[in-house]
């Protein structure tokens, strides 16, 4: 499993890409490990107002749903439209093509209290 070390993550399995003003959100290669074959992906709408640690939407695989929780607060500036065609994209490319949301940071300094990839390797040791 891949932890790019250019990324930022949650406890729950995120990453976050800051990308200029704004930040890029997914899941983990380890969290699309966890849960199995992805087959629906539900997502916020362009404007919605997000908030750290609060639920934005929802991985569902054949195994079981999962939330999918705000790794800042801000408003959503993007959403990836393919997700809704082509859920297996979150297996195949959880980096790249699943990208999720994009998010304009309502406090950007957030990001700096998110895991680096080594303390997100550590903590996934241990499950």
């Amino acid at each position: 499993m891949t932890t790019p070390k250019d990324l930022r993550y949650t406890e729950e399995h995120e990453w976050v890409k800051v990308e200029g003003e704004n930040v890029r959100v997914g899941i983990t290669d380890f969290a699309q490990h966890e849960l199995g074959d992805i087959v629906f992906v539900e997502l916020p709408e362009v404007g919605d107002e997000i908030t750290a640690d609060e639920p934005f939407g929802s991985v569902e695989s054949v195994k079981t749903v999962s939330e999918l929780y705000a790794p800042i607060s801000g408003k959503v500036v993007e959403i990836n439209e393919e997700l809704s065609d082509n859920p297996e994209f979150v297996n195949e490319s959880p980096y790249e093509k699943a990208w999720m949301i994009v998010i304009e940071p309502s406090d950007s300094s957030e990001v700096d209290k998110l895991m680096t990839s080594e303390q997100y390797d550590e903590m996934i040791k241990e499950d």
